[in-house]
């Protein structure tokens, strides 16, 4: 089991709710936690853009991250999403096992 942690932002909370769905309906996410919104400060095409988003915190593994990549490409309205993928070195054993129970495809 390697379990990560997968970071994304959106922006609207419905394009974020809606994915959230998505990812823990189709076994690719554990657990989405959807954050409060934030501001997000970044160049875009050469000019400075400030944006309101609403992050994503995605639980997952790395078997099911391939999947959760190509989902989260199809399911957002940016045309390049911040996809960023921490492996999860510790944490409390029976929430990883769970997280691994979480992503593994109905059979």
């Amino acid at each position: 089991m390697a379990p990560l942690l997968v970071i994304t932002n959106l922006p609207s909370r419905e394009s974020a709710e809606k994915l959230a769905a998505q990812l823990v309906e189709g076994h690719l996410a554990a657990c989405v936690n959807l954050l409060a919104p934030c501001r997000s400060s970044y160049r875009w095409q050469g000019k400075l853009q400030h944006d309101e988003e609403y992050p994503l915190l995605i639980k997952t593994t790395q078997d099911r991250y391939a999947a959760l990549e190509k989902a989260i490409q199809a399911g957002h309205p940016y045309e390049l999403p911040e996809i960023i993928a921490v492996p999860i070195s510790t944490g409390l054993p029976a929430y990883l096992e769970w997280v691994e129970s979480g992503t593994r495809p109905p059979n």
